[in-house]
């Protein structure tokens, strides 16, 4: 009783400094004035170079929310005793650079969503915080038995949203600090930066299918090409109302956004009908491929009003048609319809098969990095197309490097290699020596633990070390019999 005291205490308590923290974030951002004394007439900013404090407030930013909180995610779901030191770190970087943001001088802004979406990403971050603080503390008598289980969902939830909402946050920076989509540059600036973002989260969901995904795509007998068509025949509906104002005149690019739009609606349809056969069993189809690599044709022939703006959108044009052909490659000849190229091992990987999410993610940095403002700034700074392009697909290739990372540390904790087990005995026969046998009990052996492993494992969010103890003695046991 006097442990369940202390433990009861020690949450109120924790309770009670998150909402401190709360109250003075909430203080400290109404208390913050907005300068806007330099800043010309219709202008979002002040000619003000960026000061040495803002740029730590960025720095410091990125390294917390852009890699501390994502590697602290995934060592979370697979259970790392990592976690918690590493999120602590985050938070700790995260509320020293919010007050940094507050603190700066030079360059000055009118309000804007930077700031006012600053607040609730940090309110959204203490919470999560004081989720975590709660499941440490391992109650789980009474009625903390039943809050306990919905602190884990809201917990997982959160922490999986946490990235999303980051990288628009971190979007949201970098319009504030340039002044950009304001007044007539709103629309195709928001076109720009959420179908960019879409190509980019299109790549690492084909990423994630692609190296840890393919025993959830078993289990929901579906295929890969009906999630895409799916989304793609949603998406499709929500262009063809969107992109024109109905019972106005049509102007600029209003038709050729309107029938994208309608062509992907109807390619998604058929994409979804293709995505099973007679019998039910779920079949691959090239819908998504074909619409993807449309759609990059379509945007290569943009009229544009710079010479740098049509040859960073041809440009990404040509990207994006490549991601929907070598998709088609991939599935057509690479897969021959199948889910993967090897029927023993699920995780293994052609390298023709990298080339389609990498493509997305370098289409969705081009189309971010194409709108009417930025095309303006670096016209008018001399900057190359080809330089230009060039940084744009270097960030690219760090992006896939970073999602590689994150999904290889999920992989190595989830379905670990046993180097003992799976080493290739060898076997005399007629004195020559021969591995086969071994070959094939390691790799049935192999894959037989991995779809076990797959199938015990819950992305749940925490437990208590109580419940970790008793899965990892249930293990020990299961791998015994093994």
């Amino acid at each position: 009783m006097a442990a369940i005291a202390r433990q009861t205490s020690s949450m109120h308590r924790t309770m009670s400094l998150a909402a401190l923290i709360c109250i003075t974030l909430a203080t400290q951002a109404a208390a913050h004035e907005h300068h806007d004394d330099n800043i010309p007439e219709g202008e979002a900013v002040s000619p003000d170079p960026i000061d040495t404090t803002l740029w730590i407030h960025i720095t410091i930013q990125i390294l917390a929310f852009g890699l501390i909180f994502p590697t602290g995610m995934v060592l979370g779901i697979v259970r790392s005793r990592w976690h918690v030191p590493l999120q602590t770190l985050g938070a700790v970087l995260s509320v020293v650079g919010y007050f940094l943001g507050h603190a700066h001088g030079g360059r000055q802004f009118a309000p804007n969503i930077h700031a006012s979406f600053a607040s609730s990403l940090m309110i959204m971050l203490i919470l999560q915080v004081v989720f975590g603080i709660y499941l440490k503390l391992h109650l789980q008598k009474g009625i903390h038995a039943r809050i306990r289980r919905y602190t884990v969902t809201a917990h997982g939830i959160v922490g999986k949203i946490m990235p999303v909402v980051s990288w628009v946050q971190m979007l949201f920076g970098g319009i504030t600090a340039l002044g950009f989509c304001r007044g007539d540059h709103l629309g195709q600036c928001l076109a720009h930066f959420i179908m960019g973002s879409a190509f980019v989260g299109y790549g690492i969901i084909l990423t994630i299918l692609l190296l840890v995904g393919q025993l959830w795509l078993k289990r929901t007998g579906r295929s890969q090409e009906f999630f895409d068509s799916l989304v793609i025949a949603a998406w499709g509906c929500v262009n063809t109302f969107t992109e024109h104002r109905w019972g106005g005149p049509w102007v600029a690019n209003d038709l050729q956004h309107t029938s994208m739009g309608i062509v992907w609606w109807c390619a998604g349809l058929l994409g979804v009908w293709l995505s099973r056969k007679r019998d039910g069993r779920a079949k691959r189809n090239l819908i998504p491929g074909i619409v993807i690599l449309l759609t990059g044709w379509a945007m290569s022939a943009h009229p544009q009003g710079l010479e740098l703006s049509t040859h960073v959108h041809s440009v990404f044009g040509y990207t994006l048609m490549a991601a929907g052909a070598t998709r088609i490659v991939e599935i057509a000849f690479v897969l021959r319809d199948r889910n993967s190229i090897s029927s023993t091992y699920s995780e293994e990987t052609s390298s023709f098969q990298y080339l389609p999410p990498f493509l997305l993610y370098a289409s969705g940095f081009l189309f971010m990095g194409a709108t009417e403002e930025q095309m303006a700034l670096l016209s008018a700074a001399h900057v190359s197309h080809v330089s230009y392009i060039l940084i744009l697909y270097s960030i690219s290739f760090l992006l896939f490097l970073f999602v590689s990372m994150l999904l290889h540390l999920y992989a190595v904790h989830v379905w670990p290699i046993d180097r003992k087990k799976s080493a290739k005995p060898v076997i005399k026969l007629n004195g020559s020596a021969s591995a086969e046998g071994g070959k094939l009990r390691a790799a049935n052996g192999h894959v037989e633990r991995r779809v076990r492993d797959a199938e015990e494992f819950e992305l749940e969010g925490l437990i208590s070390e109580g419940e970790s103890e008793a899965g990892e003695g249930t293990g020990k046991k299961i791998r015994g019999v093994v």
